[in-house]
């Protein structure tokens, strides 16, 4: 991570408990810590699944509740019509998507936003350990 990262985060933290309306405030901010612990202690460059894997041990030394790449059934019109894997679902209540590449594309973006429309999640973190000395990319995904 970058020299001001932790600037940005006490920024960041400021800003979420001046606003009421962020969909899991609280856990989000949580998450995105883990996730920070993860990047700081790895740095980009390594695969998803390494990632993956230190992200579950990050939660699990914070007592974050998770299930990883549980089987989400994906409907159309009231059927089911396929599965979806995400990496980690977060108290039941957040889907976790990880990727490790020098920049996310939007089709990144808009694939998680249809899986959330597909499982009726509300929120979807989308995050980026592959970039090089910037912050984690992540992109949250609201479905209301």
């Amino acid at each position: 991570m970058c020299a001001d990262d932790s600037t940005r985060m006490s920024v960041d933290a400021k800003r979420m408990s001046a606003d009421k309306k962020l969909l899991y405030g609280d856990l989000t901010y949580k998450i995105r810590g883990a996730m920070f612990a993860v990047h700081t202690a790895l740095g980009p460059g390594h695969k998803e699944s390494l990632y993956q894997k230190a992200l579950a041990k990050e939660f699990e030394a914070r007592g974050i509740p998770f299930i990883r790449e549980e089987a989400l059934s994906i409907s159309y019109r009231d059927e089911k019509i396929g599965v979806y894997r995400p990496d980690f679902i977060v108290e039941d209540r957040v889907i976790v998507e990880i990727k490790a590449v020098p920049m996310l594309v939007r089709n990144s973006e808009v694939q998680i936003s249809y899986y959330l429309r597909g499982t009726g999640y509300e929120l979807g973190l989308l995050v980026n350990f592959g970039a090089w000395c910037e912050e984690i990319r992540y992109q949250e995904t609201n479905i209301y």
